[in-house]
């Protein structure tokens, strides 16, 4: 392991612990000695991260500090690139224009042989089965789902018939062949899920979900028996 990495993966134990944690556990958690840990720590402090504490009392990361470029590893490059790769194939239009922005961001930023590895990966995303086509710009139900508001839908099932319901929006679900905006359905006074080319028209509303997206998406889960 590099010492970027070593670094990196250091800020990412120390972000897991709100409370002050010993050098000592740290260094057994990182697999070094108490001396080496000590000196990653004063590089991360070096840096500009804010980690407070001294040896034999503990220390902890305070809230504020960004990532340095250096500390993308390659195989996090890689991860990046793919994932931006199939939402440039599979997303809907302003998410797909999104993913290639943020991947010229972060080309910009790296530094230069990551910036190579980014341009040069080997890994792509296959062809597979159009996506049927949306009336309504998913771009709205997303703003929905992170505002919290209400949405009125006029949706058609797979035999026409035609239905309005007011649902509390908490999550889009991307499969190969279709797109699911899930939420509480009033009209079901239950979970129910949404395909999106079925949706013919949406409107947000100005009342918010009287239940927040974490809770909505807890009780879907344990509803589903879908683990977290």
């Amino acid at each position: 392991m590099s010492r970027s990495e070593r670094l990196l993966d250091l800020l990412h134990l120390l972000r897991r612990h709100h409370h002050p944690v010993s050098g000592q556990a740290l260094a057994d958690e990182m697999g070094v000695s108490l001396r080496t840990l000590y000196r990653d720590i004063a590089s991360l402090q070096a840096q500009g991260a804010n980690i407070e504490g001294e040896p034999g009392v503990g220390y902890v990361l305070r809230p504020g500090f960004l990532l340095p470029p250096l500390m993308f590893t390659a195989e996090e490059i890689e991860t990046l690139v793919l994932g931006a790769r199939w939402v440039m194939k599979r997303g809907d239009a302003r998410l797909s224009e999104a993913a290639e922005s943020a991947l010229a961001r972060i080309g910009a930023v790296v530094p230069p042989d990551l910036a190579s590895e980014m341009e040069q990966s080997g890994l792509f995303i296959g062809p597979g089965a159009a996506i049927p086509q949306d009336n309504v710009d998913p771009a709205i139900l997303r703003k929905a789902i992170r505002t919290g508001h209400k949405v009125r839908l006029v949706y058609r099932t797979e035999d026409g018939t035609e239905t309005e319901r007011v649902i509390w929006p908490f999550a889009l679900a991307f499969f190969d062949q279709v797109r699911l905006l899930v939420g509480w359905c009033e009209l079901r006074d239950d979970f129910r899920n949404f395909r999106t080319d079925r949706i013919h028209s949406a409107e947000v509303l100005d009342a918010r979900s009287p239940r927040r997206r974490q809770v909505l998406m807890a009780e879907w889960r344990a509803a589903r028996g879908i683990p977290s």
